[in-house]
């Protein structure tokens, strides 16, 4: 096998460089749909009186200041349960407006 010219080498590592961020976005769609959905009866979650719905539009998972949900998503990570998603319409008395 011949050795790779350094000309090939830039091509090749140019290539990965723009294939990284396209895989890191396909991959973070993945891992949110495998996340667990948290439980409500879950310690943490009873000690915040988390519930997967809530009446009033106006404070919701959706637009929690922690929430990393995708907007529209039904579904999504909320940073106070790690490695869990919560419904968008969901509620716990952390619930802070989001800003901006």
């Amino acid at each position: 096998m011949k050795p790779m010219t350094r000309r090939q080498a830039l091509k090749l590592a140019g290539g990965a460089t723009a294939i990284v961020p396209l895989a890191m976005v396909s991959g973070r769609q993945a891992f949110a749909a495998d996340m667990v959905q948290v439980d409500p009866e879950d310690a943490n979650a009873k000690a915040l009186e988390f519930v997967h719905a809530r009446s009033n539009p106006e404070q919701q998972c959706k637009n929690f200041q922690l929430d990393s949900g995708e907007d529209g998503a039904d579904w999504g990570p909320c940073n106070i349960f790690p490695g869990k998603v919560v419904n968008e319409e969901g509620w716990c008395k952390s619930w802070v407006k989001k800003t901006g």
